[in-house]
């Protein structure tokens, strides 16, 4: 596959949250904020990119039968290395984070790229195929952050974009915007975007109702 391919295909043309409907519980929970969510993705992509270049260098050496066991202890340790970066680093973000770093750990996103693409292939395309995935991932979080935050709360990454009522502008905030189901509405808002515009996104109909064209028999 080509590096343009694997980097770039999952924004759009296969994206883990918009296709897939992967990764939804911490698109839902850490996008009110969107100095949160940037770390958060950052988290992921780096985690995601890692587990798949590990995966694929032993995939040769890895018995069949223990090898989710093996995926499940290069994810949780790159995992623990990240949370502990975030505790050194960025220890105020990382409360806000709570367990959500955490949960990366059965991330469907980063289980399913090592155990669809990581065991088939080689490092580099594995590790290309990580990035990749964490970009689409990024993607979706980033535009929900930026549209909760800026409507939520008329300001972006701490800095006030939108004067307040309160304040003596015209804006009121959207509180509800910063509320997890809120989310939920713009993911399906997002995937609804995507497949208006990628008609192939679109599931095939499995079966039509037929009318009902014969009037019921009429009770005696």
């Amino acid at each position: 596959m080509k590096v343009k391919e694997l980097l770039f295909a999952p924004i759009f043309s296969n994206n883990p949250i918009a296709l897939q409907i992967l990764g939804i519980c911490s698109a839902l929970a850490v996008t009110s904020s969107l100095k949160v969510t940037v770390v958060m993705c950052i988290a992921l992509t780096t985690v995601t990119a890692f587990s798949n270049l590990f995966v694929s260098l032993v995939r040769n050496h890895a018995p069949g039968n223990i090898r989710i066991i093996i995926q499940m202890t290069i994810i949780a340790s790159l995992v623990i290395v990240v949370d502990q970066v975030l505790k050194a680093y960025a220890y105020e973000i990382s409360k806000q984070l709570s367990v959500f770093v955490g949960l990366i750990i059965t991330n469907c996103i980063v289980m399913g790229r090592a155990e669809a693409f990581a065991m088939k292939n080689p490092p580099l395309p594995s590790f290309l195929d990580g990035v990749g995935n964490g970009f689409g991932y990024s993607a979706i979080l980033l535009g929900l952050a930026f549209i909760r935050e800026l409507f939520g709360t008329g300001s972006l990454y701490g800095y006030q974009i939108l004067p307040l009522a309160t304040e003596g502008g015209w804006y009121v905030p959207n509180g509800m915007l910063l509320l997890p189901p809120s989310a939920f509405f713009l993911i399906g808002l997002f995937i609804w975007g995507i497949r208006a515009w990628k008609k192939d996104q679109v599931e095939e109909v499995d079966y039509k109702m037929a009318p009902n064209t014969k009037p019921l028999p009429k009770e005696a």
